[in-house]
Order: structure tokens, then C-alpha cells, then sequence
């Protein structure tokens, strides 16, 4: 069965950015959280962060919140931040504004914006 062109595009840069991701995930030092469960965790926010929809999806909800709970450290908080970062810079068709609302939207308090200008490497 042919998946519509649009599905078939995202999963592509899903896979992409995996793979990016893995192969950046040991130069985060001392962390837990690798880039690979961060790209898992928000995998079901990709499609709203693109502009689809007016709420985040429960499973992107559940995904972020697990994320949160799961970085529970500063070293595991700044690979998080580092690994959102790198998934933003290689995915265009997200929306900035979109994904720093994300958090808020499902009710998880993250100690850092989620955008291109924060310094990870601050990150408490």
C-alpha cells in the first residue's frame, strides 16, 4: 500500500534526523538521555510543530513529559537541550514558535526555552 507523498517526506527526514542524531549522541558527556530517546520522545510532536493542528498530540504530550522526567539531571538536562537543538537546525519546516510553545501546551515546565539561541551549556 503507497503512503501519501506528505507522509513519505516526514518519515524520510524522520529516519535522516535519527541518524544524525545517533551518530552526534557520544559527544554529550556524563548524560543518560541520549539523542536517540530524545528523537523518540518528540517524534509525535513533529507533525504539530509543523504547523498541523491546533494542539499537540497526546502522545507527543506523554513524549515530552517523559523527556522532562527522564532528564533529571544538569548533565542529562543539557544533552536534552543540546539534542533538541540539533533536531530543530535539521528539520526547517518547524516552526520556532510552535515548538517553544510546546512545553507549556502540555503542561510540562522545562527549566530552558526550547530555541536556536540557547546556551545549553548554562543549562541547570
Amino acid at each position: 500500500m503507497a503512503r501519501p507523498a506528505g507522509k513519505q517526506q516526514l518519515a524520510v527526514v524522520v529516519v535522516a534526523v535519527a541518524l544524525l542524531l545517533l551518530m552526534a549522541a557520544p559527544s554529550v558527556i556524563n548524560a543518560r538521555v541520549t539523542c536517540g530517546q530524545v528523537l523518540s520522545c518528540v517524534t509525535p510532536c513533529i507533525s504539530y510543530a509543523m504547523g498541523r493542528g491546533s494542539e499537540p498530540p497526546p502522545a507527543c504530550c506523554s513524549g515530552v513529559s517523559n523527556l522532562n522526567a527522564a532528564a533529571n539531571n544538569t548533565a542529562d538536562r543539557q544533552a536534552t537541550c543540546k539534542c533538541l537543538k540539533q533536531i530543530t537546525s535539521t528539520m526547517p519546516a518547524l516552526k520556532p514558535d510552535i515548538v517553544a510553545g510546546i512545553p507549556s501546551k502540555c503542561g510540562v515546565d522545562i527549566p530552558y526555552p526550547i530555541a536556536s539561541s540557547t546556551d545549553c551549556s548554562k543549562v541547570q
